[in-house]
């Protein structure tokens, strides 16, 4: 009998995926308001020479400055790196698409 990646009665057995989500927890470190890196990226909502907005496993965050530069975008370790004159980092809760949709529709009234 083929043994399960998953047993709810086993905690300590995590499937692959859960194991590998698990492990990009997440962090944000700014060095010297010019650099900035983060894990635990979900996904990258948008970015232009002002603003990145990315999905992380604590809501969404907005990254706001000049001559922003992604650096690197790697989904399946969760990491981003953004070099330019940072100007700010802010974070909406979690909610979902359809915060982050209302999140972009308040940007570009």
């Amino acid at each position: 009998m083929p043994m399960s990646t998953h047993r709810p009665d086993r905690p300590d057995l995590v499937r692959p995926e859960e194991k590998k989500r698990s492990a990009s927890r997440h962090m944000l470190q700014v060095d010297k308001r010019e650099h900035v890196q983060v894990t635990g990226l979900i996904d990258v909502i948008s970015f232009d020479e002002e603003s990145v907005i990315g999905e992380t496993e604590m809501g969404v965050i907005i990254i706001k400055g000049g001559n922003l530069h992604v650096n690197k975008i790697n989904l399946d370790s969760g990491e981003l790196s953004v070099s330019g004159e940072i100007d700010g980092v802010t974070y909406e809760n979690p909610g979902g698409p359809a915060k982050a949709k209302s999140l972009l529709g308040r940007m570009f009234r």
